[in-house]
């Protein structure tokens, strides 16, 4: 999971995986700043760690990156996302499954205005579940 600001995008989607898969999956937190990374460790991710090149590198070794759209924007989130953090999110060979949220002047056709967890709902029953099941 990758997330930054306050990690409130990030938080919520771990609290909901942790219910759904308990520890049947490894959920490492990947967050743009400390403060994200400490939200999405309380939200029970099973590590983590904060900045640029944690994020570079990480990226590299997942199977699935979850994040909002932004984190492929270059300077999103208050220019927390830097040139290198987009372009290892958009280049890594792991599925993305982005969430239609940002902050910046972006819209995206054919996606009405959903409540995040109902956002988070539709990610993990439309693709994580069949990911998963796919994978194991």
């Amino acid at each position: 999971m990758v997330d930054g600001q306050g990690g409130g995008i990030g938080s919520a989607v771990i609290r909901k995986l942790k219910e759904l898969f308990e520890e049947n999956i490894e959920i490492i937190a990947l967050g743009t700043n400390a403060i994200a990374t400490a939200q999405m460790l309380k939200a029970r991710a099973n590590r983590g760690a904060s900045g640029e090149n944690a994020i570079v590198q990480t990226v590299k070794k997942v199977d699935a990156i979850i994040g909002p759209v932004s984190v492929i924007m270059a300077h999103a989130m208050m220019g927390e996302v830097t040139p290198k953090i987009a372009e290892a999110v958009a280049s890594s060979s792991a599925t993305k499954l982005l969430i239609p949220l940002s902050q910046e002047n972006v819209k995206i056709a054919g996606v009405s205005g959903v409540p995040l967890p109902h956002l988070i709902e539709m990610l993990i029953q439309d693709h994580l579940i069949t990911f998963i099941n796919n994978d194991a």
